[in-house]
């Protein structure tokens, strides 16, 4: 059982930013995320592509802001459920939630927060036909525990960032790494791009291009792929693992089935007020939100983020009124101990 003040579903940019506010009104939070690290897309598909329009960033590549928003919340201590989707809710009282993973985890608390940016984030697979009998069994969608592939033989598809990232790093930790891609260029980081032919040249990477795995082979686990290469016969490739990264398709999931006003795969909310659903104590921010004038920016996420844990704190402290005051007059205390403060202005006398 896991107690919390907010639960926020959706471990992006606009989840984490929502830490930092509820921390500053000493509000709990704990994140339930599908992707098995904290980030969402900008993790997950782009961490190495610059964007430009956070304030006082000119440029900040998305998987730095991910650290940092880390960094910025480590002093709220939030508590984390990775890899696993919330599927149901239940209001247990005038005051609790109760939400349920599809892995039975189960989550109390006062207030719901869904940032879940576009929605749950689906892998996109294979379409050969025996795809589900090897999931899990050496077919793997996500690369989650690296020391799992330690002195195995694996087979990456794909050919964006995750695909080279992937591939880079594991060189270092499986016996044999092998990156397929059905075009002879690559979509991702230059540098990414430079590391793999680096290691292709060194023989730490089997480079295979133009090609497409059409299929697996094994007695109840993968043992084998078969790969086509363009004008010439099918092969296999034996290997004890599989991963296609071929990105991510995002989809509204079981929480479209809440009982949630939605238009367009999208959850209405009162965007004059406090980003509040239909249902008392649910709310949506960021990108999962839909409102007049809605922009799906990182920017309007945090803004929204803000004024929602302002609403739960009201709605948490009936009748106290809190005082705003700016973070270089109040300072920040963590709920871990730490104190961060502007230095204190001091009287003294020049001679």
């Amino acid at each position: 059982m896991i107690t919390t003040d907010i639960l926020i579903i959706g471990a992006g940019p606009t989840g984490l930013f929502a830490v930092f506010e509820a921390g500053l009104l000493k509000m709990k939070c704990h994140i339930i995320d599908a992707l098995p690290q904290p980030g969402g897309q900008l993790a997950e598909l782009y961490p190495k592509k610059p964007i430009f329009d956070i304030p006082g960033y000119p440029s900040v590549n998305a998987g730095e802001l991910v650290d940092n928003l880390m960094e910025q919340i480590k002093q709220f201590q939030p508590g984390f459920t990775l890899g696993e989707t919330a599927v149901s809710y239940t209001k247990l009282d005038d005051e609790w939630f109760e939400v349920i993973t599809n892995k039975g985890t189960v989550h109390r608390c006062k207030a719901i927060a869904i940032a879940g940016g576009l929605g749950t984030f689906e892998p996109r697979k294979p379409t050969f036909e025996n795809v589900a009998a090897y999931e899990e069994k050496g077919l793997e969608y996500f690369v989650k525990e690296p020391e799992h592939f330690r002195n195995k033989k694996v087979v990456i598809a794909g050919g964006g960032d995750s695909a080279l990232d992937w591939s880079v790093f594991l060189s270092n930790v499986a016996s044999e790494v092998t990156l397929i891609h059905r075009r002879n260029e690559f979509r991702g980081a230059l540098d990414s791009v430079e590391k793999v032919q680096d290691l292709k040249n060194q023989g730490k990477i089997k480079l295979i291009t133009p090609a497409e795995v059409t299929g697996i082979k094994g007695d109840g686990k993968v043992e084998a792929i078969t790969v086509e290469i363009e004008g010439q016969e099918a092969f296999d490739i034996e290997t004890d693992y599989f991963i296609p990264l071929f990105g991510l398709t995002p989809k509204l999931g079981e929480i479209g089935n809440w009982g949630l006003n939605i238009e367009k795969n999208a959850i209405v909310v009162n965007n004059a007020l406090d980003y509040q659903t239909n249902i008392d104590g649910i709310y949506a921010i960021g990108d999962i939100n839909t409102y007049p004038g809605k922009l799906k920016l990182i920017l309007c996420g945090f803004h929204e983020a803000t004024l929602m844990c302002q609403s739960v704190y009201n709605r948490l402290n009936p009748g106290k009124k809190f005082v705003l005051k700016y973070t270089t007059v109040s300072g920040v205390d963590g709920f871990d101990g730490s104190r961060k403060e502007a230095e204190k202005a001091v009287v003294k006398k020049i001679d």
